[in-house]
């Protein structure tokens, strides 16, 4: 397919502060860019989607995920627990990845991911076994390679294991030289740099109280060496607040800008708990943040001041999280949490324009993308297509762009494109059989769990 023409959508959502919203009109792909949009004749394609009664948007950006915990959902023991609890006892579980979990649980997350809009993803895998191969990543990178997802993993790692006074067990944290060695592989091996690339590598140090200050600082050479970003956890909950000021005397900002971690290369997810003086170093610095509404619900961590951040122009974008502690990877839903999350504190309440704005232009913003999150001819054609004709958005079309947003539809879109391919057509994955997929992950994660009691007892 070399052109693909979209028609008569109810509205497009351009995202593109240089050319408006507009009714009705077309948008035209050749190959993997938009070519040309316009309100006039419409030109001739090899290929034709009829968009009446849908709402035409960029495809939505994931800015914080760990895939593998779709292995790992509502388990019993973790269900009503707090950050530090809560990893406590999933981390037995975690113990017992495998490549072939790895790959699975990241066809389950993408699949979801694409059902709900999202185009482009990041994921952030920091957990390696001892007992388990060391090249986890790369079945992830497979698995999105196979499903067509523009996709930015994220080498992550643990280096401070329990018996050096951080909170993971031992057994599934690697020493530094490991990290940093398998660092420099994948970036040498998978990272592309070029405009359009589907494949971007970070580095991805875990969070205060499972690294050490010593490799978040050779990360931080290292991605300078490579030109490529940084990401972990921050200020995520109370307990890594007291953790920091216990052990470094400082802040979780004020620790992370001592190691040379504040910058446009680097975005935090979470940071729940902030104060303005902090906002306005991450906004100075233009420091990201991935905000994860239903993360911190789940797991009582509390709202991120997300308006605040906003008005004080820092880079704001939307991360489902893992779904351990989602129990999901839908993107549509995270937009409308991100919206009504904010109405429960004293700060201004955001708008729907604001929160499409954070789950497209603002992921691209995060991941340093400049030709995604937006309809404009030159960008990347990663497009979605929603259709308000569903009964879940019946009585919306009053404001079609806020019925992304508060209303919940089938929390499918109808079309995804990305690169220029279709990879969802009429609300239906291309090319995976979702249930064999879907038991294949139950049977994994079933052999996990009890694999990890067996080792608990003995």
């Amino acid at each position: 397919m070399n052109s693909l023409l979209i028609k008569d959508p109810l509205l497009t959502v351009t995202m593109d502060p240089e050319n408006d919203n507009f009714t009705s009109g077309w948008v035209l792909i050749k190959k993997n860019k938009i070519d040309s949009i316009g309100t006039g004749k419409q030109p001739d394609a090899d290929t034709v989607i009829d968009a009446k009664g849908m709402v035409l948007l960029p495809g939505l950006v994931n800015t914080h995920h760990h895939m593998y915990q779709t292995l790992t959902r509502n388990l019993p023991g973790a269900q009503n627990s707090h950050l530090f609890s809560w990893l406590e006892t999933l981390y037995e579980v975690w113990g017992e990845l495998t490549e072939e979990a790895v790959f699975v649980s990241a066809q389950v997350a993408i699949a979801e991911l694409l059902l709900s809009g999202c185009t482009t993803t990041s994921d952030h895998l920091y957990l390696f076994p001892s007992a388990a191969s060391k090249h986890l990543i790369d079945k992830e990178i497979d698995a999105a390679l196979e499903l067509g997802i523009r996709f930015h993993p994220t080498r992550g790692s643990m280096s401070l294991g329990r018996s050096a006074g951080g909170l993971p067990p031992d057994t599934v944290i690697q020493t530094e030289e490991e990290i940093i060695d398998d660092s420099i592989r994948l970036i040498e091996k998978y990272h592309d740099p070029e405009p359009l690339s589907m494949l971007r590598v970070a580095l991805a140090p875990c969070s205060p109280f499972s690294v050490t200050p010593d490799l978040m600082k050779k990360s931080r050479e290292l991605a300078d060496k490579y030109d490529v970003r940084l990401h972990t956890h921050l200020a995520e909950s109370k307990d890594e607040e007291k953790f920091c000021l216990d052990k470094f005397g400082q802040r979780p900002v004020d620790f992370a800008e001592s190691l040379g971690w504040l910058g446009d290369d680097v975005w935090f997810a979470h940071t729940v708990h902030l104060n303005d003086n902090e906002i306005e170093k991450l906004s100075a610095t233009k420091t990201g943040v991935s905000h994860c509404p239903t993360s911190n619900m789940r797991l009582g961590s509390g709202i991120a001041p997300v308006a605040k951040m906003l008005d004080a122009g820092v880079s704001v974008s939307i991360g489902v999280d893992g779904s351990a502690s989602n129990d999901s990877s839908n993107m549509l839903n995270e937009l409308r949490q991100s919206l009504l999350l904010q109405r429960l504190t004293d700060d201004r309440w955001l708008s729907a324009a604001e929160v499409l704005r954070m789950g497209t232009l603002g992921g691209a913003e995060i991941l340093g993308r400049k030709n995604i999150g937006m309809i404009k001819p030159g960008a990347a054609a990663d497009l979605i297509l929603i259709d308000l004709n569903d009964i879940g958005y019946a009585g919306s079309k009053s404001d079609p762009l806020a019925a992304i947003v508060f209303c919940i539809g089938t929390q499918r879109v109808s079309w995804s494109i990305i690169n220029g391919k279709i990879v969802v057509e009429n609300g239906e994955l291309k090319g995976l059989n979702l249930k064999e997929i879907s038991d294949r992950a139950d049977k994994i994660s079933q052999e996990m769990i009890s694999r990890s009691n067996k080792n608990s007892v003995t």
